[in-house]
């Protein structure tokens, strides 16, 4: 900490959180920083807005694949022991069939992208991650590219918060306060962010009591001007929920006013819209429809608006939905993320 009690975070640290030098430097250049969440700010905005292919894919290049043991030649020692905790799940809970299988598809998977299958990893099990790399696998190269990114983020937003945990409890062992206060203070808020970046995996039959409370609504989006390379920000964005007679609307189309209004907002700068809806436990099963502004964002898109309809069953009410939109002058796409 500085005289001011604001967290100074070395270039050294900020390289074992996310492997881009120049998402170090440009972290190291601006901190200090007053707290976790404006570190958290300030490292989304310089790796989605900032850094470019050449340093995602080398942030990519830290990470060993799910499974194996870091290797200190692409790593900190600090980065190796953070990647061999966030796997502990994951290696705990291997067969020697399922690793094989994981190498096997790790393997594909690097083949067909070029870089090693990312996602957070922490609180995993080997047959979850496994799933996860199996419904990825068959996304188009651009799609995935972005993906294996936010999983990136998560990672470091996870880093961080150790980082700072770890910074809390050596400055309250030389103060004042007891160390065991401050770290407990530390894991509580940690515990939060670790929560908040790992889906809840609720098998049918489950009770209510047993899924982990959300801090975040259970249906976000985000939208990426691939045209531009840039995330799509001042995008009007609405979310809908089908209230009609049939419990499904017919193809090709229905009466629009049996579409309720949830929740209106405009992207960030980020592309990001902020919440559409509350946050609750348990999100209502049924049919679901994201529409954009397209065509005010861009007047000479193709597109005037673009509407995305999905279906959230009984036994995905816990689950999260992040439904983005990968916008092109004359075509879109999107995905179900985490």
């Amino acid at each position: 900490m500085d005289s001011a009690g604001r967290w100074v975070l070395k270039e050294d640290d900020l390289l074992a959180c996310c492997g881009s030098t120049k998402f170090a430097k440009q972290m190291a250049a601006i901190s200090p920083f007053t707290d976790l969440h404006h570190a958290v700010q300030a490292a989304k905005d310089i790796w989605f807005n900032k850094v470019d292919v050449n340093g995602w894919l080398e942030a990519f290049s830290a990470h060993p694949q799910i499974g194996q043991s870091p290797s200190s030649s692409i790593t900190t020692d600090t980065s190796a022991q953070w990647s061999k905790g966030e796997q502990s799940t994951a290696i705990a809970t291997a067969t020697s069939t399922t690793l094989q299988e994981l190498t096997e598809w790790n393997a594909k998977y690097k083949q067909k992208f070029g870089f090693v299958f990312l996602i957070c990893a922490s609180g995993r099990s080997t047959a979850e991650i496994l799933v996860e790399l199996k419904r990825r696998y068959p996304n188009r190269p651009v799609i995935e590219f972005e993906t294996a990114a936010q999983e990136q983020m998560k990672i470091t937003e996870l880093r961080l918060a150790k980082l700072f945990s770890a910074n809390s409890s050596t400055a309250a062992a030389i103060g004042d306060q007891p160390a065991s206060v401050a770290m407990k203070a530390h894991e509580d808020r940690l515990n939060m962010i670790n929560a908040h970046l790992i889906s809840a995996n609720v098998t049918p039959g489950e009770s209510k009591s047993q899924v982990p409370k959300r801090n975040r609504p259970p249906i976000t989006t985000h939208v990426l001007d691939m045209a531009r390379g840039l995330p799509g920000a001042g995008i009007d964005v609405q979310l809908e929920t089908w209230r009609g007679p049939e419990p499904c609307p017919q193809f090709p189309g229905s009466d629009s006013s049996c579409w309720t209004l949830v929740g209106s907002g405009k992207t960030d700068n980020d592309g990001r819209s902020n919440p559409l809806m509350n946050i609750v436990d348990a999100v209502s099963p049924g049919i679901y429809r994201i529409s954009f502004n397209t065509g005010k964002y861009n007047p000479s898109c193709f597109f005037p608006f673009v509407s995305i309809v999905f279906q959230i069953t009984e036994s995905q009410k816990f689950e999260h939905f992040h439904v983005p939109l990968l916008l092109a002058p004359f075509g879109f796409s999107t995905y179900r993320g985490s």
